[in-house]
C-alpha cells in the first residue's frame, strides 16, 4: 500500500483547515485528496486551492445535504484499495499512517484513530486519560470517522441513509462488520479534535444535542451510547468559561 485516497468533508471549515491539511500531508501518503464541500462561504475554498497549487492532488465536489450523503459521495470517488476519512477539524498524530500499518491484519476492514477532544482550559492528565477511555468505549458502541482508514471493498456498495447527519459513522462501521470485516481502534494512532468555536455556545449546543438525540435514538437506536451524554455535557460546560454564554462566535485561524 504505497498511497491512499483521503476523503475530507468541509463546510465553512476555515478555522482549522490549513493546519488539518498540513497534518494530513505530513502523516499520510496521499494519492488524491477528495473534498466534498457544502458550498462554503468562508476561506475554505481559498485554502483548498492553495494546497492544490502546492500538491496538485485536490479534487473538490460541491453538494448540499447531510454528512451521510457527503460520505457516500466521497466513497464513490475513491480509487485506491484503502482510503481514509479525515475530519476537517482534526490534527493527526505524527506518523499516523506508519503507526496504523501493523494493525492491518487479515479480516480488518477499518482502523480508527483515537479521537481526543481538545479543551484548552483543561490540562489535567487524569481528565485526558478519562477522555481516552470514553472515546474507546464510544467507538465500540457507535464507531467514528474522525481519522479512519478503510478498506474500499468493505464499503463499495454502501448507501448511507440521508437522514443521518449524525451517526452516519455508526452506520458505516456496522456495514463493514456485516460484510465480515473487523473495525478496530488503532493501537497507537490518534487525532486531536478542535471543535469549531461556535460549537461552544448555548444556542448551537442545544441544536447539536437535539440532532444527536434524533439521529442516535430515532434512526440508529444506539440507546447505550446515550449513557455517555453526561460526559459530553461536562466537556461543554468546561469550555463555556472560555467562550462565554454567547449566541455568536467568530471563526478564526
Amino acid at each position: 500500500m504505497r498511497q491512499i485516497d483521503v476523503v475530507l468533508l468541509t463546510k465553512n471549515s476555515g478555522h482549522l483547515l490549513a493546519k488539518c491539511l498540513a497534518s494530513v500531508h505530513q502523516n499520510v501518503p496521499i494519492k488524491k485528496l477528495i473534498v466534498i464541500d457544502g458550498f462554503s462561504t468562508d476561506r475554505t475554498l481559498e485554502i483548498l486551492e492553495r494546497f492544490n497549487s502546492k500538491y496538485g492532488n485536490v479534487s473538490v465536489f460541491q453538494m448540499n445535504g447531510s454528512r451521510a450523503k457527503a460520505r457516500t459521495e466521497g466513497i464513490r470517488h475513491v480509487t485506491t484499495d484503502w482510503f481514509m476519512f479525515v475530519d476537517s477539524d482534526v490534527l493527526l498524530c505524527r506518523d499516523w499512517f506508519q503507526k496504523a500499518r501493523p494493525d492491518l491484519g487479515d479480516g480488518v476492514g477499518a482502523i480508527w484513530g483515537l479521537n481526543v477532544d481538545v479543551i484548552p482550559n483543561v490540562k489535567d492528565k487524569r481528565f485526558l486519560k478519562l477522555q481516552s477511555l470514553v472515546a474507546r468505549q464510544c467507538f465500540s458502541l457507535r464507531g467514528g470517522m474522525h481519522d479512519t482508514l478503510i478498506l474500499r471493498k468493505a464499503v463499495e456498495d454502501i448507501i448511507i441513509p440521508e437522514q443521518l447527519h449524525a451517526y452516519e459513522d455508526a452506520f458505516i462501521v456496522r456495514w463493514i462488520e456485516k460484510q465480515g470485516y473487523k473495525a478496530l481502534v488503532g493501537s497507537d494512532v490518534y487525532c486531536l479534535h478542535y471543535k469549531p468555536p461556535d460549537n461552544w455556545n448555548v444556542k448551537n449546543g442545544i441544536t447539536q444535542a437535539m440532532l444527536e438525540f434524533r439521529c442516535g435514538l430515532v434512526y440508529s437506536h444506539l440507546f447505550r451510547y446515550m449513557a455517555f451524554y453526561p460526559v459530553f455535557f461536562l466537556y461543554w460546560c468546561l469550555q463555556l468559561p472560555l467562550s462565554g454564554f454567547r449566541g455568536n462566535s467568530t471563526r478564526q485561524c
